[in-house]
């Protein structure tokens, strides 16, 4: 029982406390911020960016996400992360228009001389590509992965940069699996061509990781070795490769100086085998 409860019986408002002495004012701004959040779409956490391409020198405009705009609200066992206003999966990828250069915005810029007349050789001739007006669309940002992979082969990139990708395109094309509506047309076909396509792009994330560990060292595309180790025991469990996440998961866990997050994953994932295996 408050202490202004019951006032109903006079046929008046119930008085709540923390209004007593608000700021009117304040009150409205925040309730006219809270309008605004919910009527926003996934355009307005967006800008256009300029580039330049580093390969043919063009300028151009490609779409990304607001720096600080959104907010994230976890990360899916194989540390996919989730946003609350929409998926920044889908805007993670520059693509040239004009000469066809493509690669993940972190990494656009690097690019040896060798690597860009490898692209010209390989990419530019014939190739033609129209920027997506608006949002990108799940198929859309596909089809960007997919041109940018084909640029990691052209330029021989190392192996922990195509696996990296192919992590990413199989993200992304999870978030188009969770996007599509049971009951609609098609609805069957489609979920089991985005669940085989993702198993196809992890597969080959976790083999191109695994090559990565014997030939290369960290940072692997900007993770450390505790980072890329849980990786890999992810993607081993997942396909059945259980000795090999066993492994990996045991050295984490006792690893001292790993990252104490993914030292924590990796006790939940060493669980989630244990009841696998057991039912």
């Amino acid at each position: 029982m408050g202490l202004f409860s019951g006032m109903n019986k006079f046929g008046l408002n119930e008085i709540k406390q923390d209004e007593i002495f608000a700021n009117p004012e304040e009150k409205k701004a925040e309730e006219k911020a809270e309008e605004k959040k919910k009527e926003a779409t996934e355009l307005d956490y967006l800008i256009d960016r300029s580039y330049s391409c580093p390969v043919c020198e063009e300028e151009f405009k490609s779409k990304t996400v607001k720096s600080r705009s959104v907010r994230l609200i976890g990360s899916d066992d194989d540390l996919r992360p989730r946003y609350q206003q929409l998926d920044c999966l889908k805007y993670d990828v520059v693509v040239c228009p004009n000469c066809g250069y493509a690669s993940l915005a972190r990494t656009y810029k690097t690019i040896y001389d060798s690597q860009k007349k490898l692209v010209r050789e390989t990419i530019s001739k014939g190739f033609h590509y129209v920027e997506p007006e608006g949002v990108y669309s799940y198929d859309d940002a596909i089809e960007r992965y997919q041109i940018a992979f084909a640029n990691a082969m052209a330029i021989k990139q190392i192996d922990s940069e195509k696996a990296y990708l192919c992590l990413r395109m199989g993200w992304t094309i999870r978030g188009k699996a969770e996007t599509l509506k049971e009951g609609t047309p098609g609805y069957e076909e489609d979920l089991k061509k985005c669940k085989e396509d993702e198993n196809e792009a992890l597969k080959l994330a976790m083999d191109g990781f695994l090559a990565a560990r014997n030939k290369e060292e960290a940072p692997y595309a900007g993770m450390d070795q505790s980072t890329l180790d849980y990786l890999i025991a992810v993607l081993s469990a997942r396909f059945g490769k259980i000795d090999v996440a066993s492994k990996l998961i045991a050295a984490l866990i006792s690893n001292r100086a790993a990252n104490p997050r993914i030292r924590e994953r990796a006790r939940d994932l060493k669980d989630k085998i244990v009841a696998g295996l057991k039912s």
